[in-house]
């Protein structure tokens, strides 16, 4: 079974570990997409195999995302070409998350103006609402889901001439950022914000998307997991939400979050495990073990603080390194750094620098 090293909910020092791969220790992976599984609409490397693996070792497959977007088809279809088989039941969206919150709000067959995609749409339909496209045509609610870089900006004055004539305003998510093929291009938050610009700043959308408790509440409802490990690639959305669910989590560096970022993290964002990329879930987890002088070891590499700063070097085998050089996995030096990092920052964050450090990993 899994260990993550603390109870949940307590401030984590160092990251967990697990004697059998995370993909036989919990039965369902919570996988965000975007940065995850593909960006810019191309399977990230090792994402297919890795994935194939871990479902045909009995690991149920779950894809939740932010992304409002597309429909569930959608994604289980481009899922699909890509080598990784889905169906749209296993695919879990924002767009549906706040679908649900918008039809217990407002009486049923409500209008609803929507700036967004066809996700957002076809997610209002299943609930019994109306999408309509104007401020004028007497909308119970107002609902901002990621559109993609053609919505026209005309979208965003219909959001703000409803909000402020009262009408109650959802987000899908709040997003700043959205992975692609290019790079980091603006997400469904940066919408947000020309909306809440807009109209002064006096009103708050009611979120649903990652971390926010009504998308977890909308996976567990979706998928039945019981054991679920959540995966994602950002601390803000897909690690804080694992931590609002009370749910272990697995960070991938193939997405937004770089390591100096993750040895930085406040409690709430500090994963249960981190791992390069997805093939970490048909891995076990090293155990980050204390060492003399407040160190840390994780497979070949001890870190402490030092000077001011956060130090690496090889492990002696007599500190739980297993006799080894230093010269091994450099995750295992990432994640004995994260235990320096955590318990010298507490409940807070960690500002040592860690240039050095990670120089030698060659991150």
């Amino acid at each position: 079974m899994a260990r993550s090293g603390q109870e949940r909910r307590h401030v984590r020092t160092r990251p967990g570990g697990s004697e059998v791969a995370l993909s036989a220790a919990y039965d369902t992976a919570l996988l965000d997409l975007d940065g995850v599984v593909y960006a810019g609409g191309e399977a990230i490397p090792y994402a297919v195999e890795a994935l194939g693996t871990a479902r045909d070792g009995g690991m149920h497959l779950a894809y939740v995302t932010n992304n409002a977007l597309r429909t569930p088809d959608a994604v289980a279809a481009h899922l699909t070409e890509l080598g990784v088989p889905a169906r749209g039941a296993d695919v879990v969206t924002s767009a549906q998350a706040v679908a649900r919150m918008i039809a217990e709000d407002v009486p049923a067959g409500g209008r609803v103006l929507v700036i967004g995609g066809e996700g957002l749409r076809v997610a209002l339909r299943e609930r019994g609402l109306v999408p309509v496209e104007s401020a004028d045509d007497e909308p119970v609610a107002v609902v901002q889901g990621y559109g993609g870089p053609e919505l026209p900006w005309g979208r965003f004055a219909e959001a703000a001439y409803a909000v402020a004539r009262g009408v109650p305003w959802y987000a899908s998510n709040t997003d700043l950022t959205i992975p692609g093929a290019r790079g980091i291009g603006p997400g469904n938050g940066a919408a947000v914000e020309v909306v809440r610009i807009a109209t002064g700043g006096a009103v708050e959308p009611k979120v649903a998307g990652k971390p926010q408790p009504p998308m977890h509440r909308e996976t567990v409802l979706r998928t039945g997991a019981e054991r679920p490990l959540v995966v994602g690639d950002r601390l803000d959305t897909d690690i804080e939400g694992a931590f609002n669910g009370d749910v272990d989590s697995l960070l991938v560096l193939t997405g937004v979050t770089d390591v100096a970022t993750l040895l930085a993290a406040v409690p709430q964002h500090r994963p249960t495990y981190v791992a390069r990329d997805l093939r970490g879930l048909l891995e076990g987890q090293p155990e980050v073990v204390p060492a003399d002088g407040g160190a840390f070891v994780c497979g070949g590499w001890r870190a402490a603080v030092e000077g001011g700063e956060l130090t690496l070097e090889p492990a002696g085998s007599g500190e739980g390194g297993g006799g080894r050089d230093g010269a091994g996995d450099a995750m295992d030096g990432v994640r004995a750094l994260c235990g320096a990092a955590w318990t010298f920052a507490g409940d807070g964050t960690c500002g040592l620098d860690a240039g050095k450090a990670l120089a030698r990993l060659g991150l």
